[in-house]
């Protein structure tokens, strides 16, 4: 549990990393592509602000992760990136007024909730975790004393 600030960060940063790339679409307006027009329009799509800033920020977010890989099991870590839905969902209906219905926040509340689920696991597996290497301990001083 005591990695879960960088889990936290690694959401958030990938989060606002979609908001980016919104922004971005958002004020490149309709865009049209043909085989005259395709290198232009990708250039125009990865030098515009957001959209570089959007991607800047999800290779800060992919750093963040690979570190949270390197401390904590996958299987606890990465579905804690389901949040996102959430922060992107919520910053969504804020910033660029998209539809929050009671559909989108029933599955907000069941993430939520699998999340808390999870994280709580994490703090069960680490109690877990001491409990076997206190008793493999003892295993080892009943075995070095039997063989005395």
């Amino acid at each position: 549990m005591k990695y879960i600030v960088f889990i936290l960060f690694t959401v958030l940063t990938n989060a606002a990393a979609q908001l980016m790339l919104k922004q971005g679409m958002i004020s490149l307006g309709t865009l049209s592509f043909t085989s005259d027009t395709i290198i232009a329009r990708i250039f125009q799509i990865l030098f515009n602000p957001w959209v570089f800033a959007g991607l800047a920020t999800f290779v800060i977010s992919m750093a963040s992760h690979l570190y949270v890989l390197s401390k904590v099991e996958l299987s606890f870590a990465y579905p804690f990136l389901s949040l996102a839905y959430v922060a992107v969902a919520i910053f969504a209906y804020v910033l660029f007024k998209e539809d929050l219905n009671s559909w989108r926040i029933a599955g907000i509340a069941f993430i939520c909730v699998g999340t808390v689920l999870i994280a709580q696991s994490g703090r069960d597996d680490g109690a877990t975790a001491e409990h076997e290497t206190a008793q493999l301990s003892d295993i080892n001083i009943a075995a070095n004393e039997i063989t005395r």
